[in-house]
């Protein structure tokens, strides 16, 4: 039952994050038929006025992605981010805003007492955020949950270099038609997508898609870690441009783990 209950759990929060029901590859329809995306009128400086609930979108004041200026950031001696992931068949779904791949339960991370279960991981180009004001090649958010319905998203940036290894049998069974999951007895290595340094910014924030709902806990990795061109480019070929725009401070304050 505790598995099927976080497979569940894992329906619920991608559906959250992304709606499911496809229109182009620039904009997608929700169940109340509103239209959103990355270009043209379904861009994302108009979410807020296309529907009430997306409201936060534009009135909200801890808004995600932001731009995290390095000489501003808090230092303090953080607990370590732990991170206990197993690995996981291949699920992977094509969704219409990304590619995201489903993470079988069981795999978590922890910081200090607070444990967030991993249910999902997906890319965006350019990232979503930046540092220093640059954008970096691609961004891969690990969304978590913890058990009284917290979320904490782990982002990982990437740096076009050396090709990955962790992302070769995923993007080999990337699905071509919107809409689609694919599972295959490959095994998907989560811990591979991290760098070998595992400090981090954080930051209170929220979803990047509409209902932007804040209250998201933000643990940016510092370092980055690189993918080849042919790589980026194979994921362009699908989304060649589907990430917010960074969003106001309004006075948060940015921590760095040391």
């Amino acid at each position: 039952m505790k598995g099927n209950s976080l497979y569940i759990t894992m329906f619920i929060i991608s559906t959250f994050f992304y709606t499911n029901v496809m229109a182009s590859g620039s904009g997608s329809k929700s169940k109340n038929n509103t239209h959103w995306g990355y270009k043209g009128q379904n861009a994302a400086y108009h979410w807020g006025d296309m529907n009430p609930g997306f409201g936060t979108c534009k009135s909200g004041n801890s808004q995600s992605p932001i731009n995290i200026s390095t000489r501003n950031v808090d230092k303090k001696n953080l607990q370590p981010i732990e991170f206990h992931y197993n690995d996981s068949p291949l699920r992977i779904i094509n969704n219409g805003h990304t590619i995201q791949v489903n993470y079988s339960p069981g795999s978590y991370i922890s910081i200090g007492s607070d444990r967030y279960d991993l249910l999902q991981f997906h890319f965006h180009t350019p990232s979503e955020g930046q540092i220093n004001g640059k954008n970096y090649d691609m961004v891969a958010h690990l969304v978590h949950k913890s058990s009284s319905g917290e979320l904490a998203v782990v982002a990982v940036l990437f740096d076009t270099g050396l090709a990955h290894p962790g992302l070769g049998n995923i993007w080999r069974a990337i699905p071509a038609k919107e809409g689609h999951e694919v599972s295959q007895q490959i095994s998907v290595k989560a811990l591979r997508l991290l760098p070998r340094d595992r400090s981090y910014f954080t930051y209170s924030g929220s979803l990047t898609t509409p209902p932007c709902s804040e209250g998201v806990r933000w643990l940016v990795l510092q370092k980055p870690v690189t993918l080849s061109s042919a790589q980026l480019n194979r994921f362009k070929d699908f989304y060649s441009f589907n990430a917010r725009p960074v969003q106001a401070l309004n006075g948060r304050k940015v921590t760095l783990s040391q």
